[in-house]
């Protein structure tokens, strides 16, 4: 029987509950509205530029021809309602745990990890500090997504200090069986490296463990339906997880397994954790996928040519930096890389500290006169291209 978390979850009873849904500001309310502050939450993301793109970003592998590899909008659904399911099994705030889950992912780049790791590069090169993509998307969260109010105003998300403290916390990559929420809601700008704190609530918590949950397993049913891993490999890691979910390899399988396991072990007091068979098949399974998925040589050959791609268009916009006169160089670029330096223009005077257009009722982030600035909304810009976005920049940019 699963363990009670009623006491413990985002409910107005718990005496956390008025930091977990603080906002920046106050945002607007309408009369009659059906929905909780994280309920608003969701469908302010779900309406988000940001969330509209990641059907066409790369999840591992890129441009599929196939409807049926795994995109990262896909990977978010996945989340969510494997999150959703443990929330709901748990006696957890649903609406907080979805919430986390279609927001997790929306600071990934084009390309997928290499796509991070290559603006990670560039970004300590150019100002001595990382790029990550769950800082990245508390920023856009924080700053660059936008939306209409009732008045036809845009301004910022302003979602709730429990979603955007799950977004900055939820990195999955790391082996973390074991996940207790943290006491204190600190100020989330002190995240300076991935993984620095254990996320605010117990949905945090849930979420950071379905992400793992969410890809190990589509990756594999993604590289065997490519031809990545054969037939042969197939039957070899078979009799690997056979001591844990049975002779039957696929997907649906492993997904039950690990969501039972993490509800049978989770408890307010132990809180969200795998059992130490769990634990052990995903630690498996994770370092199967890196030796004989993620470093082979069709997803390296695909990674040097992202490089290529972000390198060169982070190049060409780099290059039109001029203090305060940066805006009119890039008018007078028209032209130039068919019609890039006109849409970063148009895109850019929505947060500079420059001028500021009737409609915008958004903070000013960048200030045109600090090249760092600068440097910062080009690799803000790029990472939140598409993948076939970036690649039609770059053709743009090598083209005559």
């Amino acid at each position: 029987m699963p363990y009670s978390f009623e006491t413990v979850s985002a409910v107005k009873e718990n005496p956390r509950y008025e930091e977990m849904i603080a906002r920046r500001r106050e945002l607007y309310a309408r009369e009659h509205d059906l929905r909780d502050p994280f309920l608003r939450d969701y469908t302010r993301v779900l309406h988000s530029t940001a969330f509209r793109r990641l059907k066409h970003k790369t999840q591992v592998f890129f441009s599929p021809q196939s409807d049926h590899i795994c995109t990262r909008i896909e990977h978010t659904l996945h989340v969510e309602s494997i999150g959703d399911t443990i929330a709901r099994s748990l006696s957890l705030n649903r609406e907080l745990t979805r919430a986390i889950a279609i927001s997790h992912d929306l600071g990934h780049s084009p390309f997928g990890h290499k796509g991070e790791r290559v603006l990670s590069a560039i970004a300590r090169q150019e100002l001595k500090e990382d790029f990550w993509h769950e800082k990245n998307g508390l920023f856009f969260v924080e700053h660059i997504e936008l939306l209409e109010d009732e008045n036809r105003k845009k301004q910022n998300l302003n979602l709730t200090y429990a979603v955007r403290d799950g977004i900055v916390s939820h990195c999955g990559e790391k082996d973390q069986n074991h996940l207790m929420p943290r006491e204190e809601a600190v100020d989330l700008e002190l995240y300076d490296r991935p993984n620095r704190f254990s996320p605010f609530t117990y949905e945090g918590c849930v979420i950071k463990m379905a992400d793992r949950i969410a890809y190990v397993g589509r990756d594999l049913e993604d590289a065997f339906a490519l031809g990545i891993l054969s037939p042969r490999q197939r039957e070899e890691l078979t009799e690997v997880i056979a001591p844990y979910t049975g002779d039957k390899l696929n997907n649906t399988n492993l997904i039950n397994f690990f969501i039972t396991d993490l509800v049978q072990n989770s408890s307010p007091e132990e809180g969200i954790a795998f059992s130490e068979g769990g634990a052990k098949l995903l630690g498996l399974l994770r370092e199967y996928n890196t030796k004989n998925i993620y470093s082979t040589r069709r997803v390296i050959l695909a990674d040097k040519y992202f490089e290529l791609v972000i390198r060169e268009i982070f190049d060409a916009l780099i290059a039109f930096y001029d203090g305060d006169q940066t805006g009119a160089r890039l008018l007078e670029a028209e032209g130039m890389y068919e019609s890039l330096p006109r849409k970063f223009y148009n895109w850019l005077s929505t947060y500079w500290s420059l001028e500021r257009a009737p409609n915008l009722n958004n903070s000013p982030i960048y200030n045109m006169t600090r090249r760092d600035d600068y440097v910062r909304a080009v690799l803000h810009y790029i990472s939140g291209m598409s993948d076939k976005y970036a690649i039609d920049t770059y053709h743009d940019i090598i083209s005559f």
